[in-house]
């Protein structure tokens, strides 16, 4: 009976971990990682979604604003059998598409207006923080596992 509900609840069961760089270009517009699953008994996951999300903050104090923004998507619906003791890796490569506000546009096109246009996002306390996500579905399960990481695009 308690090993049904620690089945079910996911305790024992398949853990996730992402594999990323900290830090990726722009311009490549690809982020290359790997899904790692582990597992106490043998499960299988039957999807896997990764995706890339920018937090947009401005404002400062009872002002501050946040809003969240998914930049790029993937999901994979294969079976996968996870076994006892035996970790398995899922590459994968993530294309995503930044969105560029009138300001950045500014910013990237006049060297003189550059400086200023950081200024004014300075001083409106603007910032972008991203992360990529991998959450997994998997057979059995109420509570799905996942795995968030930082990372700095430049």
């Amino acid at each position: 009976m308690f090993g049904k509900v620690k089945k079910w609840l996911g305790i024992e069961g398949v853990k996730i971990e992402l594999e990323t760089p900290e830090e990726v270009e722009i311009d490549k517009g690809i982020i290359s990682g790997k899904v790692r699953f582990f597992s106490k008994n043998p499960q299988t996951v039957t999807n896997i979604n990764v995706r890339l999300i920018e937090r947009y903050t401005r404002g400062r104090r009872s002002e501050k604003l946040t809003d969240e923004y998914e930049l790029g998507v993937i999901s994979n619906n294969t079976n996968i059998e996870v076994p006892a003791d035996d970790p398995v890796e899922i590459e994968f490569n993530l294309p995503f598409d930044l969105k560029n506000s009138e300001m950045d546009k500014m910013q990237g096109k006049n060297i003189f207006l550059g400086g200023i246009v950081k200024t004014a996002k300075w001083i409106q306390g603007v910032n972008s923080t991203y992360r990529i996500e991998a959450k997994a579905k998997v057979e059995g399960t109420a509570l799905d596992p996942f795995d968030k990481r930082g990372i700095l695009l430049k």
